[in-house]
């Protein structure tokens, strides 16, 4: 019941850990390109996630932070105000693998998703207390600041770099007139 009364993200990512430690092992993603789960998903995964963070780097207009987060900006909003960690947001977004696979879209189910900024993986906790609202970015995460080594559900597999376009629409509690 207390999955169902978080925002989207947020109850999915919290689903999985308990699934995870419930059922006691490490989720994986489905094979790809003939890979089997496991250790050699996570090997390939690394590997291919290296080459795709180092060429989408040199990229025009993709600025990469200490962590290794990339981001590049689509559309800048006119907001001031950069959410904290302790803000709740409201935004749009659209999560995909590096193969382009679809894991997640607030757009596809019609409506902003809410959460916490503290609340999410940290690569999303980072991008967000960097963006104003009306900003719309596409972010490149590495795993390392996504899920990792375990990755996460079905589709997420170990050491997956993730791809999301993010749109800030509002931060709650805050008024136009401050954003």
């Amino acid at each position: 019941e207390n999955c169902k009364q978080m925002g989207r993200v947020s109850r999915f990512v919290l689903c999985a850990v308990v699934f995870a430690a419930l059922v006691g092992v490490a989720l994986a993603a489905p094979a790809a390109k003939g890979k089997s789960k496991g250790p050699d998903m996570a090997k390939y995964n690394a590997r291919v996630g290296k080459k795709y963070l180092e060429e989408s780097g040199k990229k025009e207009g993709v600025t990469t932070t200490a962590s290794g987060l990339q981001y590049k900006v689509l559309k800048a909003g006119s907001g001031k105000y950069k959410p904290t960690k302790s803000d709740t947001v409201e935004v749009h977004y659209r999560g995909t693998l590096l193969n382009g696979k679809e894991f997640d879209s607030s757009y596809k189910r019609g409506q902003p998703a809410s959460f916490g900024v503290g609340q999410v993986i940290a690569g999303w906790t980072e991008a967000l207390q960097l963006m104003t609202v009306g900003d719309e970015w596409e972010l490149t995460i590495p795993s390392e600041i996504a899920y990792g080594k375990s990755g996460t559900g079905r589709d997420i597999g170990p050491n997956a770099v993730l791809i999301f376009k993010v749109e800030l629409l509002g931060v709650k509690g805050k008024k136009k007139e401050d954003l």
